[in-house]
């Protein structure tokens, strides 16, 4: 399986035995992560983590989605979930997507990972633009992108769903 490495950090698939500490993050970030994830809850479980773990791997193997756990450079602590979806063929572009845990937030870790990540799609994938939609008010996730080298192109209404209602998203590229 495909793994990458960025300047500290270890991104690879997901294994089941990174579900406790998968579930760990997300509750220990749920005030952060609640308003923008909306799959965060205060219930969310190891059989939450695992359900998602299957979802990427048959993606994977689907090709539709290309997801990572994000580790400390020697694999031993979990620090988030990044990873590349909505792959257009036709036109060569993707989505880029992740989160961090509050307790490794502020250490460039999502700006690493849009690094890793965007060269893993031009080089392996083939693409020629890597999209990155924040909802307007994710200034951390705005932030990321933007220290990451994303260039900021439009405010884009009703992009994302997010709590069951349309919301505007802060639209950033990368192309290759």
């Amino acid at each position: 399986m495909t793994t990458l490495s960025a300047p500290g950090l270890l991104l690879r698939p997901f294994r089941a035995s990174d579900a406790p500490a998968f579930t760990e993050a997300v509750l220990e970030s749920l005030a952060l992560l609640q308003p923008w994830m909306p799959w965060s809850h205060a219930g969310y479980s190891e059989a939450d983590a695992l359900e998602w773990f299957r979802f990427t791997h048959a993606g994977r193997e689907a090709g539709t989605h290309h997801e990572f756990g994000v580790f400390s450079e020697d694999g031993g602590r979990f620090l988030g979930g990044a990873g590349l979806s909505q792959f257009h063929p036709t036109h060569r572009n993707c989505n880029l997507g992740y989160w961090v845990r509050q307790s490794a937030q502020r250490q460039a870790v999502a700006s690493r990972c849009v690094k890793v990540l965007a060269d893993y799609a031009f080089s392996t994938l083939h693409m020629h633009r890597v999209e990155i939609s924040a909802a307007v008010g994710n200034a951390a996730s705005a932030a990321a992108a933007r220290k990451a080298g994303a260039v900021w192109e439009c405010v884009a209404r009703n992009k994302l769903w997010l709590h069951g209602r349309a919301v505007d998203a802060d639209v950033f590229s990368v192309v290759g």
